[in-house]
């Protein structure tokens, strides 16, 4: 049998943390994977500090440029290094000492460090543009729902055969079934409603597991991840 941590080995936060000198190529693609994926969340972060959406992408580019280039994640703590708090940490601290000096010239060098979707994220802004929580909690609920997004993005490739059933029953991996049961579902899939709910049941374990999949790319550790999705939970709640 596999050791406990197997996931572990290669999980992109940790290959950061951990990678010798000898590794950085490894470390520095696991890290630029990571900011890809976390782009959404910072751009909003950015965004909720009022800068237009113009300056939002290049300070982000930016953010990106510095982390990448300056190997800043060489400087994280393995035993409290959650990617997500480090990069709200850095940015932080990159939004209230570079600006000012970016005046004077182009931010980034010119240069684009990642392909960068600005439309989808300024939807994840816009979303929640009026509310009246701290943009250090929408950082938190953005990364729970990238983390989501991801998950059911790997969980709809794998049900590709069966596109139009997963299209239908997806709604209902993470909310109740409707007012009666999946019987209306059903005749409009046209199958028994007893394979509606065992399809369900078996879709919400697979995304779980997928879910936690990519929560372990995030953590330094394997003790770390049970908290994480628990945090996660109570920032989409709160």
């Amino acid at each position: 049998m596999p050791p406990e941590n197997a996931e572990f080995e290669e999980t992109h936060w940790s290959v950061v943390l951990t990678a010798s000198l000898e590794d950085t190529k490894r470390a520095d693609e696991a890290l630029a994977k990571l900011c890809q994926a976390y782009w959404p969340p910072l751009y909003s972060f950015v965004r909720r500090r009022g800068y237009s959406p113009h300056d939002a992408q290049d300070l982000t580019q930016d953010f990106f440029a510095r982390l990448l280039q300056k190997r800043l994640a060489a400087t994280a703590d393995p035993k409290r290094g959650r990617f997500r708090s480090f990069l709200l940490a850095n940015l932080k601290n990159f939004l209230a000492n570079e600006w000012d000096r970016s005046q004077a010239q182009k931010r980034g060098g010119g240069a684009m460090i990642l392909s960068l979707d600005t439309e989808a994220a300024e939807a994840l802004y816009s979303r929640e543009s009026a509310s009246p929580v701290t943009p250090e909690v929408l950082f938190d609920r953005h990364c729970a729902l990238t983390l989501m997004e991801r998950a059911m993005e790997k969980l709809e490739q794998e049900n590709a055969e069966r596109a139009t059933q997963f299209a239908r029953l997806r709604e209902f991996l993470t909310s109740p079934p409707p007012a009666g049961g999946y019987g209306a579902i059903a005749a409009e899939l046209q199958i028994p409603a007893s394979s509606v709910a065992v399809a369900v049941h078996r879709l919400r374990g697979r995304f779980r597991q997928l879910l936690r999949a990519e929560v372990v790319q995030t953590v330094a550790m394997p003790a770390e991840v049970d908290d994480e999705l628990r945090h996660l939970c109570e920032a989409l709640q709160g």
